[in-house]
């Protein structure tokens, strides 16, 4: 089976995410939600063509997390640099290249889910245990990105940053 990532963002999502930040969508965008371009790319080396392909029909890449993207996440974002797509993903990894990215806090995750392990060692029957949704979210800017890009950021949209990347 093929992995798949969008070439333009979620806008189902992201305007929510980015109306709840207080930033504007231009009507431009929102006139393409309809655009969305999905990727079969199954193995590393298809991954450079497939952006390559992107770079005439994308504006953005939005990087959705599987196994297969995690392993090549630097490789992905480096070929979307040099396409100059821009890049937000829904993990961590801005300090990879990525332009942005905006997902649940990992550590706060594994923090919770010590919790989870610690009931269950003191005798609460797992299937009792409610089942528990990410409550800390994290957005990261990678500046170096943007400037490599030409792109600038609104001041306001960094200071609602979590971390700004230099």
């Amino acid at each position: 089976m093929p992995i798949m990532f969008p070439a333009i963002f979620d806008l189902a999502i992201n305007v929510v995410t980015a109306k709840a930040l207080g930033l504007d969508v231009p009507p431009s965008l929102l006139a393409r939600a309809d655009e969305a371009v999905s990727l079969g790319v199954s193995r590393a080396q298809d991954i450079a063509p497939a952006i390559e392909g992107l770079k005439r029909r994308a504006d953005a890449l939005y990087v959705c997390s599987d196994s297969f993207i995690s392993a090549n996440r630097n490789r992905i974002n480096a070929f979307a640099l040099a396409a100059r797509l821009p890049t937000m993903n829904d993990v961590r990894d801005a300090e990879a290249l990525g332009l942005m990215s905006y997902g649940p806090s990992y550590p706060d995750l594994f923090r919770r889910t010590a919790d989870l392990v610690d009931k269950i060692l003191r005798g609460r029957k797992p299937a009792d245990l409610p089942v528990e949704q990410p409550t800390k979210f994290e957005l990261v800017i990678n500046l170096a990105t943007a400037k490599a890009l030409g792109l600038t950021i609104p001041e306001s949209f960094l200071l609602r940053a979590d971390e700004v990347i230099e």
